[in-house]
């Protein structure tokens, strides 16, 4: 199925098990660097299902996955590479690659503007929670898409924390990719964020940095049609 094909009916919003494979994606922003404008999708990630139930979706995103990430049209160089002032305007498409370093635990709720991220060191040692903030998520049978607000916050063992990617927060609004109502609707994501883990409120307070993945599990494939765009029902 190409990536412009649009499925004709809705698909299950099915609950997925313990272990099954789904994809984490977020669509592209378009705008000047993306030819003709397509959004596409900028970002997709197999990843393993730990939870999936009314309250949450927990899942592992195991060393060494291969996933897509945007990348300059020019040399394939990752877009975090290019200098700030044209990042968002230079000519972009998506390219496959390895996720590099330790897994990562991601947890979304429900309905909120942001999904939290666990890192840790490649011995375990735990090294912080991430705010990813980004509209709430949709789910089809293969998994669940987003976009990135491109504003996130980390948030450190001590509780302590700080606002990261501002200035790609005020880039993306400067080339256009933002409006200004989106970008406040934004800013109060991330002060609800804030309250939430300065009241330390789930998930901060679930002790999921003592989680561990499952040694049997095995790493997600990607599949060839990652970029497929079908129906969807609301996360």
């Amino acid at each position: 199925m190409s990536g412009n094909e649009q499925q004709t009916e809705a698909e299950p919003a099915r609950r997925w098990r313990a272990g099954e494979h789904i994809l984490w994606r977020y669509r592209d922003h378009g705008g000047p660097g993306r030819p003709g404008g397509d959004p596409g999708f900028a970002i997709c990630r197999p990843v393993t299902v730990v939870r999936d139930s009314p309250e949450l979706l927990a899942v592992w995103l195991a060393p060494d996955t291969e996933c897509v990430r945007p990348a300059l049209v020019a040399d394939g160089s990752p877009l975090h590479e290019q200098p700030l002032a044209t990042r968002y305007t230079a000519p972009r498409t998506a390219v496959r690659d390895r996720w590099r370093g330790a897994g990562v635990l991601k947890l979304a709720r429900p309905g909120d503007p942001w999904s939290v991220w666990l890192f840790w060191d490649e011995d375990w040692a735990f090294r912080s929670w991430y705010v990813n903030l980004e509209e709430p998520r949709t789910r089809w049978s293969e998994g669940i898409d987003s976009e990135d607000h491109f504003l996130d916050i980390s948030v450190f063992p001590d509780r302590s924390w700080l606002w990261r990617d501002e200035d790609e927060f005020a880039e993306a609004q400067r080339a256009g990719l933002m409006g200004a109502e989106k970008a406040d609707r934004v800013r109060r994501a991330g002060r609800a964020a804030v309250a939430a883990l300065r009241a330390w409120e789930a998930p901060f307070s679930d002790g999921w940095e003592h989680w561990r993945p499952d040694p049997s599990w095995e790493v997600p494939e990607l599949p060839a049609s990652w970029g497929r765009t079908p129906a969807r029902a609301t996360l």
